[in-house]
């Protein structure tokens, strides 16, 4: 992990919501952002501007995530997700996020990942995969 991942650092993606994104069972007319859809893309945020932040071989998983959906957003709309580093322990980082669309601030909370070392993390997989074929 590189000295440059501190507290304060921040980061604004834009996601399109298209229908893939949505609920389907309002129907056509009650198509909005799904929630797990919104926890996903707060997932890959966070991840894509940790990696930026991170050595050759590391990466990050999701270790929490606790997010108030607070409002809906309409599919064909956009929503911006910013992540902010809270803190740094180890290799144990908190974020904060907040999530807004062309109208309304549409989800906060926070987000937890750990930085994990790639080749050592698959090899736990394989070991614990061995271990269920047993």
């Amino acid at each position: 992990m590189k000295s440059t991942l501190v507290p304060g650092l921040s980061h604004t993606r834009r996601w399109e919501i298209d229908t893939g994104r949505t609920i389907d069972f309002m129907g056509e007319d009650g198509r909005v952002y799904a929630t797990p859809e919104l926890v996903r893309d707060i997932e890959m945020t966070c991840r894509d501007f940790l990696l930026e932040h991170l050595d050759p071989g590391e990466d990050t998983v999701g270790t929490r995530v606790e997010v108030d959906h607070i409002a809906p957003t309409l599919a064909g709309m956009w929503v911006d997700i910013t992540v902010t580093v809270a803190e740094v322990k180890g290799r144990a980082v908190s974020l904060t996020i907040a999530a807004r669309d062309p109208l309304d601030a549409i989800a906060k909370g926070g987000h937890n990942r750990f930085v994990v070392d790639i080749a050592q993390t698959k090899a736990r997989l394989l070991a614990k995969a061995a271990k269920f074929k047993a």
